[in-house]
């Protein structure tokens, strides 16, 4: 049953690669739509994998210093 869910996503993932394709190259306006969509899931999808927590300033102060000393 896993497995063919897995298959299922992988299937879908893979359309949504070629709508991708398919509207950069000039597809019809539903391949666009369905671009579209696929871009915001990858974004929804990469910002959730993020880490949420702030973690001051976005240096590193540790590696501000001599390094090589």
């Amino acid at each position: 049953m896993m497995v063919l869910l897995l298959s299922i996503a992988v299937l879908i993932a893979a359309a949504g690669l070629g709508a991708v394709i398919w509207a950069a190259r000039g597809g019809p306006r539903w391949v666009r739509g369905v671009a579209k969509a696929t871009t915001a899931a990858a974004e929804i999808a990469a910002s959730a994998a993020k880490p949420s927590g702030r973690r001051g300033s976005g240096s590193n102060a540790a590696d501000a210093g001599d390094a090589n000393a």
